[in-house]
């Protein structure tokens, strides 16, 4: 890890393992609470959740690969994420992520060399009504155009 020194890994950690106990049970939301403390889940971060709670590595890791709100590389600052369901497909979602890939150099399931922006395609917000939809963190932008999408990006910097 080059960003945190070993130590500071360790304090961190045990300030996640202070509010649970070694019971297996805790794996995912103390996965969580790792993930928002470092904004991702490094290889020693998934190591030492598996010595605190007394299971394989390999089940922390099988748990943090299945799920996809887990991440195992750095994330941008900013989330976008682009509906890929029926309404939005339908009307036009595929332009609005090709927009976006171009305007900021990656593909869905990248990040940007500065680690400002993370892209990823889900399935479907269940905002059908407002297809195409794109979220940028929380915030969610209905009836997107390959127009809008600047406005948008210019809007969240």
């Amino acid at each position: 890890m080059t960003t945190l020194a070993k130590q500071d890994v360790k304090e961190q950690l045990d300030k996640v393992f202070s509010q649970f106990n070694r019971d297996s049970s805790n794996l995912i939301p103390i996965l969580q609470m790792a993930q928002e403390r470092f904004g991702y889940l490094p290889e020693e971060v998934m190591q030492g959740i598996a010595k605190f709670l007394r299971i394989p590595e390999g089940t922390v890791y099988g748990v943090t690969t299945f799920y996809a709100q887990f991440k195992l590389t750095p994330i941008g600052k900013r989330m976008i994420k682009i509906c890929r369901g029926t309404a939005c497909h339908v009307r036009g979602a595929n332009q609005i992520l090709q927009e976006v890939e171009k305007r900021l150099g990656i593909k869905s399931g990248e990040t940007t060399d500065d680690l400002e922006y993370s892209l990823e395609t889900i399935a479907c917000f269940g905002s059908c009504a407002l297809a195409p939809v794109m979220v940028v963190d929380k915030t969610v932008h209905g009836r997107v155009t390959t127009k809008k999408v600047g406005e948008i990006l210019t809007d969240t910097e």
